[in-house]
C-alpha cells in the first residue's frame, strides 16, 4: 500500500486516499467535472466535517449539509452527496463496510471488473482508471487486465506526474473535441 497517491495538493488528503479504502472510493466518485484536485480533496473534507469516513455513518447522515459547506465539497453539492451516500450504503451493505474488499474479494479481473461497476456511479472510464491505480500504485494483480492503453491516474505517482497527466488529458480532450471541416 503507498504511503500516499499524488492526487491533490495537500499532503493529508494524499495520505488519507492511499491509506483508506473508503476515501479512495469516494474520491472517484467525486471525479467528476472537477479537476482530480478537487475530487480526490473531498475525502478529507468530508471527514474534517463529519468526523468520519465510516460506511455506515455516511450512508446514515445527511451529506447534503456537509456538502454544501463552503468551501463546498464538489461543485454539484446535491447530487454528490447523494452519490457519496449511496456509494456508503452499498458498501455497507455488499462488503459490510469493509471498502478494502471491493478489490481483495476479487478472485480475478473479471470479479474485479463486476465489483468496480457494481459501484455507484462507476461508468467504465471510472473503473479502468481505478484499476490502473490498484495495480500500479497498490501492486493489485487482479487489475492489471483494467489497465488501459492510455495513461491515467495509475501513472502519477509525484506532483510533477499529476501535472503531466493533465496536461497530457487537456490536449486529449482538445484534439478529440476538433471536428473535421
Amino acid at each position: 500500500m503507498p504511503e500516499r497517491l499524488y492526487f491533490t495538493d495537500s499532503d493529508e488528503a494524499n495520505e488519507l486516499i492511499a491509506t483508506d479504502p473508503m476515501a479512495l472510493l469516494v474520491g472517484f466518485a467525486l471525479d467528476q467535472q472537477v479537476s482530480v484536485q478537487k475530487a480526490f480533496s473531498g475525502p478529507l473534507a468530508i471527514k474534517e466535517r463529519l468526523g468520519t469516513l465510516d460506511p455506515d455513518a455516511l450512508a446514515a447522515a445527511d451529506l447534503e449539509p456537509v456538502f454544501r459547506e463552503r468551501p463546498a465539497v464538489h461543485r454539484f453539492p446535491g447530487s454528490m452527496a447523494k452519490r457519496v451516500q449511496e456509494l456508503a450504503a452499498h458498501v455497507r451493505d455488499r462488503y459490510d463496510g469493509d471498502a478494502a474488499r471491493v478489490w481483495t474479494d476479487a478472485a480475478d479481473s473479471s470479479q474485479l471488473r463486476a465489483n468496480l461497476a457494481g459501484l455507484p456511479g462507476f461508468g467504465e472510464m471510472k473503473i479502468k482508471a481505478l484499476g490502473a491505480v490498484l495495480a500500479k500504485r497498490y501492486g493489485l494483480d487482479v487489475a492489471q487486465d483494467l489497465v488501459p492503453p492510455h495513461p491515467t491516474l495509475g501513472d502519477v505517482d509525484s506532483a510533477q506526474a499529476l501535472a503531466d497527466y493533465q496536461a497530457a488529458k487537456r490536449a486529449h480532450k482538445a484534439e478529440w473535441s476538433k471536428t473535421p471541416a
